[in-house]
């Protein structure tokens, strides 16, 4: 039997609600129909949290360029202290 998407749907969420084997009873549906429409509804919000757009990705890479560059100039200042205090250390 097809189901629409409308319906799926609903199962989901009454699925969601009071349990997967509680509304594949109330449903008269397979336990293991329910169970995989909610893990494609899974899989598929998944997908969309993890999907970065290219602007999003450009920003990013600008970000951490920034980030890296000023790690470097702390790097490099503390360098130049380790310098001085190694030299004090060495003249006393």
């Amino acid at each position: 039997m097809k189901y629409s998407k409308e319906f799926k749907e609903e199962a989901i969420r009454l699925s969601d609600e009071i349990g997967l084997k509680e509304a594949s009873q109330q449903l008269n549906l397979q336990y293991y129909t329910l169970s995989d429409w909610r893990s494609k509804r899974n899989a598929r919000e998944k997908r969309e949290k993890s999907f970065i757009t290219d602007n999003e990705r450009r920003e990013r890479n600008l970000e951490l360029e920034r980030e890296n560059a000023e790690l470097r100039k702390a790097n490099e200042i503390l360098k130049e202290a380790l310098a001085l205090v190694a030299e004090k250390r060495k003249n006393t």
